[in-house]
């Protein structure tokens, strides 16, 4: 007779109740910060976003989705945010129709003012490093599931997605849209990320591990 095995519900749930605890955590200390630079906590997670956003995803439509709010609130969000010079917006140079958004010099300065991580980095430093990379591989392989199951967008960073590919030392691609990608580029976040599996985002990390060395 097999073992009865324990039920995974309740951890699970614990689990995703943890996970929204963190997620309010942090939601509760980013609106106080940007509380004390005058700014809802809507702009301060549209500068968040824009800092880290990548070619393909430094739009409004984009940061509505990310923000998952309406048009008319990412609307007056970014034109108080131009007015306090805090961002810039241009024209894509292929396609008229395309504007792209991202900080100001001034932008950039408020937001690393903030150090609004701080807290984050701090309480991951008294972890151990095996607790964290056990929590890492659970959350990354839960979250790609749930991706496929509900196909919603993740706007992850473009090195931990299923379409990057690593060609050369410092040389990558993006499979979906077959364009070059610069280290820079993949460090950043985009609309159309899917999650690599845990396997693969290993080996990544050791070949990029070895080609340090």
């Amino acid at each position: 007779m097999a073992p009865m095995r324990d039920d995974p519900a309740p951890a699970a749930a614990r689990l995703l109740e943890t996970a929204a605890c963190i997620g309010r955590l942090l939601q509760g200390e980013l609106r106080r910060r940007a509380t004390e630079l005058g700014l809802q906590l809507v702009h301060l997670q549209a500068l968040a976003y824009l800092a880290r956003a990548n070619r393909y995803s430094d739009t409004a439509i984009a940061l509505t989705e990310y923000l998952g709010t309406s048009k008319g609130t990412v609307s007056q969000s970014l034109q108080l945010l131009l007015r306090e010079g805090l961002i810039w917006r241009t024209t894509d140079e292929k396609d008229r129709r395309v504007i792209h958004l991202g900080l100001t010099a001034r932008g950039r300065k408020a937001l690393n003012a903030l150090g609004f991580l701080s807290e984050w980095n701090a309480a991951l430093a008294a972890l151990p490093p095996d607790e964290i990379a056990a929590a890492d591989e659970a959350m990354t392989g839960a979250l790609r599931k749930l991706q496929r199951r509900t196909g919603n967008l993740t706007f992850g960073v473009c090195r931990s997605c299923d379409h990057f590919r690593i060609e050369g030392a410092d040389a990558f691609r993006c499979a979906l849209t077959g364009e070059p990608l610069s280290a820079q580029d993949s460090a950043l976040i985009c609309r159309e990320h899917r999650l690599a599996t845990v396997q693969e985002l290993r080996a990544r990390a050791r070949l990029a591990s070895a080609r340090r060395r």
